[in-house]
Parts: C-alpha cells; sequence; structure tokens
C-alpha cells in the first residue's frame, strides 16, 4: 500500500530562484498547471524551467529519508531542495498515480532522481545517498491550498 491512513506533509519549502535555499512555510497554495506560489518553478526561474517537460510543478520526499541523510551527512531538509515532505507514503508507488493533499489533486509523473546540480548546491555524496529515494516529481491538476499536516490520499 503506497499510501497510509495516517500519511501527511510535515514539512512544506520554498524558495523563489534556483540557487536560494528553500524556506520553511506552514501554508502555500499550489497553481493548477503551475507550481506552488512563491516558488522558482511556477514563476519559470528554477534551473531547469527551460526544458520541455513535465514534473517541475511540486516535488515530494519522505520524510524517512530526510532523517537518514541528516544522520549521514548532516545536512537539512531544505538543503534537499524538495518541496513537500510526507510521512507514511511509499512515493515510489505514486509514478502515474492521481492523489490528495488536502483539497490539492495531483498526479505523480516520475521520480525525482538526484542530479549533479543538487550535490554542488550541497553536500559531496548526496547524490548517491538519494539514489531510487529521491522522492517524487508530480504535476497539480487541481490547485488550491496545502498545510502542514493536511493528509495525502489515492483517488479512486
Amino acid at each position: 500500500m503506497p499510501i497510509t491512513d495516517l500519511a501527511c506533509v510535515t514539512m512544506i519549502y520554498v524558495t523563489p530562484t534556483a540557487a536560494s535555499l528553500p524556506e520553511s512555510v506552514n501554508v502555500v497554495r499550489a497553481i493548477t498547471g503551475k507550481g506552488l506560489e512563491g516558488d522558482r518553478y511556477c514563476s519559470g526561474q528554477g534551473s531547469w524551467s527551460h526544458w520541455p517537460g513535465n514534473g517541475r510543478q511540486i516535488t515530494l520526499i519522505e520524510s524517512e529519508v530526510i532523517g537518514e541523510l541528516e544522520q549521514l551527512l548532516g545536512i537539512s531538509g531544505a538543503q534537499i531542495r524538495r518541496n513537500i515532505v510526507t510521512r507514511g507514503a511509499r512515493l515510489n508507488d505514486l509514478v502515474g498515480i492521481d492523489f490528495t493533499i488536502g483539497e490539492v489533486l495531483l498526479k505523480g509523473v516520475r521520480l525525482c532522481e538526484p542530479c549533479a546540480h543538487l550535490e554542488q548546491l550541497t553536500v559531496r555524496g548526496l547524490a548517491a545517498a538519494l539514489n531510487n529515494k529521491g522522492g517524487l516529481r508530480a504535476d497539480i491538476i487541481r490547485g488550491g491550498i496545502i498545510r502542514q499536516g493536511d493528509a495525502l490520499r489515492l483517488v479512486d
């Protein structure tokens, strides 16, 4: 089961520019087909914004992975540069799946595998440590508000 009954959002991060460190917020507006209000990809300022393709509107990662990386590499959740941190959901299983976070409808598009750019902005070894557990890239199908603590649910 990719999402447990207790699956929820534990942290939300946005950053207006490609290189600045994401900041934690308690609430964010997800804009259909664009991204999270105040985030680099919503405004077209992300590192990969000029490349065509989907899966750049919102990124998610498991809090369990962040916990491992904090101990292994001494880095914070913000440094991993994902928008939504979740607990109780196997995000790799959500590729191609519709799910909700609060009132927002998302479509899992592809895994958010780490890249050399991420490691350049953070610490050596992060890309290898995130291999096959870097999170999920999703598109926003129906926008709305996402709050810390909102539940994740599969769409029937």
